[in-house]
């Protein structure tokens, strides 16, 4: 019985990317220490490519594991995407809200494809915990800039 909940519960947050869980979670949270050598970064696109929409996003990791928002294992975590949306605009202390400018990969994936309008864009990874919590210290990616034709 208790396994059949947990599956069930797994799979609500896989498929609402944490909505249940961002709803129950409190500002300032203690997060979760990364390991020193964990880097989230780009594969593609690249700093500076020219794109066309929808754009496919590959994202790497190092030092750490993926995994499903919801599931809770050491060194894992999945990935968000912030789209022309700074990191100092971002709560890391709190869940990580469902918007245009933040992309959940809350089932574990490691690329996907995203619309953007013509114009240039900048990108940002930000690999979070099970709970869409940021680690401490965050584990982000450089920022880029590309441009949708």
């Amino acid at each position: 019985m208790k396994l059949q909940s947990l599956a069930r519960t797994s799979a609500l947050l896989v498929l609402t990317g944490g909505l249940a869980l961002a709803a129950g979670s409190a500002t300032g949270v203690e997060r979760i220490s990364a390991p020193e050598d964990a880097k989230v970064y780009f594969i593609s696109p690249q700093d500076g490519d020219t794109v066309e929409s929808p754009v496919h996003v590959q994202m790497g990791l190092r030092g750490m594991g993926v995994a499903p928002a919801g599931l809770e294992a050491d060194n894992t975590g999945h990935h968000h995407l912030l789209i022309n949306k700074p990191l100092d605009e971002i709560d890391l202390d709190g869940s990580l809200p469902f918007t245009d400018q933040t992309r959940h990969f809350g089932g574990g994936q490691t690329e996907g494809k995203i619309e953007l309008e013509p114009g240039t864009h900048t990108l940002q990874l930000l690999f979070m915990d099970y709970r869409h919590i940021s680690f401490d210290p965050p584990v982000v990616s450089e920022t880029i800039q590309i441009t949708v034709e």
